[in-house]
């Protein structure tokens, strides 16, 4: 076999003509690389070391291990390019296995990929509520404040609408809290505060705050409505849904934070303030938070149907509040609505409300919201965003 082509050698941009010769004598035979002119040899390549390289439609680049990494054999023309194939018939057996082993791997990359995927939308969530009981409190009451601080930019400011701990309203709100929480074994020890703001909506942060938005407050018409809200709010910290709820958004990130000892810093907490605010707990976060209000409501001998009275109440908002209030955030599914509606079936008559008069009076007033002569608060509705 001769054969004319081309030679690059992979150590100079030096072009050779040459012509090709397949000695078959020596083992699995020899490829002689001869300059094209004179016929003398420029190299030799053992059949066993070819192998194709891709390059265009209509040329053939061999190589050969043991040589440079740049050292080519380039023909042209598709019946010389059979009678290379035909004569060395390894080309296409090393090339069949090339194209098996790309297979392999192109499988096995998609699968890693789909795997990853796979963990990064189910697993890690699924997971999430596992990580949280190896979360130490004291990096959960961090990753709050921290959050916390978040929110402080993203909102504008959490303008508190009373901060005096000694404050009337402040100490119903702390003892209501301490009794819904004593027999939940939380570690945490809860905050509560009234915050101003237009969008009728209630949130916890990891480690034990809870916020609940004057906008909700005002839509609140009974005790009982408000305080099965802040028990269901309560219940979230309890769970510490807020926490697995950042594990499972945060996804790998948490993962590496919490393997790092870095639940305070960016792997976690950046870009989440808004997250925890804008959280849609699944269903199970959901209906654990409503049997913890349900419980609550048994303990403290209040109407615990209330929760689902305020809930039907934002939902009947006009369509701007509604997308940012409660319901955006819980959603009231048919079937958590019916659980709820339960809690308010063959409930016994004559229970005390949560607060007093005095007490509810308070809390109403907490934001400055509008009373009667008598020093009732009156329900305005929720303030509408201008």
């Amino acid at each position: 076999m001769t054969i004319v082509g081309r030679y690059y050698d992979g150590q100079s941009a030096t072009v050779h003509t040459v012509a090709l010769h397949y000695l078959a004598e020596y083992d699995s035979g020899t490829l002689l690389i001869g300059d094209a002119a004179d016929g003398s040899e420029i190299a030799r390549w053992a059949a066993s070391d070819l192998y194709l390289v891709p390059g265009r439609r209509d040329e053939m680049r061999l190589a050969a291990s043991g040589q440079p990494a740049g050292a080519r054999v380039v023909v042209r023309g598709a019946d010389t390019i059979a009678r290379i194939r035909a004569t060395l018939p390894v080309l296409g057996t090393k090339q069949r296995r090339e194209t098996t082993r790309q297979r392999r791997l192109a499988v096995t990359a998609t699968l890693a990929l789909v795997a990853v995927i796979a963990t990064y939308l189910y697993g890690v969530p699924l997971l999430a509520s596992r990580i949280v009981g190896l979360v130490p409190p004291a990096w959960e009451l961090r990753l709050g404040a921290t959050v916390a601080s978040q929110l402080q930019s993203s909102l504008g400011g959490l303008q508190i609408c009373d901060p005096d701990p000694g404050s009337l309203a402040n100490r119903a709100l702390t003892r209501f809290g301490q009794a819904a929480m004593a027999e939940s074994g939380s570690p945490f020890a809860l905050d509560i505060n009234i915050v101003r703001s237009d969008i009728p909506n209630a949130f916890a942060l990891p480690g034990g705050q809870v916020f609940f938005l004057s906008a909700l407050l005002d839509q609140a018409q009974s005790p009982d409505e408000f305080a099965g809200v802040l028990a269901h709010e309560i219940g979230h910290v309890a769970h510490r849904h807020g926490m697995e709820q950042l594990i499972s958004s945060a996804g790998t990130g948490a993962l590496i934070g919490f393997i790092l000892g870095d639940m305070t810093g960016i792997s976690v907490a950046a870009g989440l303030g808004s997250t925890i605010i804008d959280a849609r707990f699944s269903r199970d976060a959901e209906r654990q938070a409503d049997a913890f209000a349900a419980q609550v409501a048994h303990r403290l001998e209040f109407d615990a149907s209330g929760l689902v009275d305020l809930l039907n109440r934002v939902g009947e908002d006009d369509d701007f509040a509604r997308a940012l209030a409660l319901l955006s955030t819980h959603p009231l599914t048919d079937d958590r609505k019916a659980a709820l509606d339960r809690l308010g079936q063959d409930r016994p008559s004559g229970l005390e409300p949560p607060f007093t008069p005095a007490e509810w009076q308070a809390i109403k007033a907490m934001c400055g919201g509008a009373l009667d002569q008598r020093g009732t608060p009156i329900n305005v509705g929720a303030t509408k965003t201008k």
